[in-house]
């Protein structure tokens, strides 16, 4: 009775998404990698993850261009910094890293062409994993890397969209 009650209204799901039912389709430009690091292939490895994401959690139809809903952006960084300094070796030796975090910022604009109160332009999304290099090298896990960090964007892109959090 309560699915129905929900479903009936049309404006929730159980992912938390609250689309308006007026809302049909929605469309994707290709976000674009603008940082100078990160693999050639990011933003083909984005683009994929975002609009799976949508079609799995929504009832919208993806259309090209036009779309009720429309997402855009770039991937504005990618990034290595030191997190946790280590001392091996004595008191002699170098300072070397005991983690490292790899960063990935990515600017996103969201226009609902229904309702525009929701809208936001180069809206900032970042999220991080951290690693030890001494153990896990970057090259041969960073695709498992960009994978849980694009994840957690997705989730906070769909969040502050149609989940309107």
């Amino acid at each position: 009775m309560i699915s129905i009650t929900l479903n009936a209204c049309g404006i929730y799901s159980f992912t938390g998404a609250s689309i308006s039912p007026e809302v049909k389709t929605i469309s994707f430009q290709n976000f674009f990698n603008n940082s100078p690091l990160g693999p050639s292939n990011m933003s083909v490895l984005f683009n994929e993850k975002i609009k799976d994401y949508f079609e799995r959690n929504t009832s919208l139809t993806l259309v090209e261009e036009g779309g009720d809903l429309e997402i855009e952006g770039t991937i504005e960084d990618f990034s290595l910094s030191p997190v946790a300094p280590t001392a091996e070796g004595g008191r002699n030796s170098q300072y070397f890293t005991g983690l490292t975090r790899l960063t990935v910022r990515v600017n996103a604009t969201y226009f609902n062409n229904i309702d525009d109160q929701f809208n936001y332009e180069n809206k900032s999304f970042s999220f991080f994993k951290d690693f030890n290099q001494n153990t896990e090298e970057l090259s041969s896990n960073e695709q498992e890397f960009l994978d849980e960090i694009f994840d957690q964007i997705i989730l906070d892109i769909f969040n502050a969209s149609v989940a309107n959090w």
